[in-house]
């Protein structure tokens, strides 16, 4: 909701770019479906369909790139079925070098 990352041209990415069976361009035909609500996207496939998660997380790693956030944001697993992007943690460097 910071505006860092604008979710609507993340979803455009993600729907000309998601692969299955080797083709782009065939989410409605195998029944795939991309929605939003507000900061979050939900990418669901049928079960027999194999999507593969590992897939989706390069494809969101390679926009993160391409936007020149990847400095800033991460992508990390949180369940078994699920990636969100996180800031970096990044500590103030408060700590004093000893000679």
């Amino acid at each position: 909701d910071d505006k860092v990352l604008d979710v609507a041209l993340f979803e455009a990415y993600l729907q000309e770019r998601i692969k299955i069976s080797g083709k782009t361009g065939a989410l409605a035909a195998n029944n795939v479906v991309i929605t939003r609500d507000r900061t979050k996207l939900t990418v669901a496939s049928p079960a027999d369909l194999g999507f593969s998660k590992r897939q989706l997380k390069y494809l969101s790693k390679r926009y993160l790139k391409k936007q020149q956030l990847r400095d800033y944001l991460r992508v990390v697993a949180a369940s078994k079925n699920s990636y969100e992007m996180r800031y970096f943690s990044i500590t103030g460097g408060d700590e004093e070098i000893e000679e």
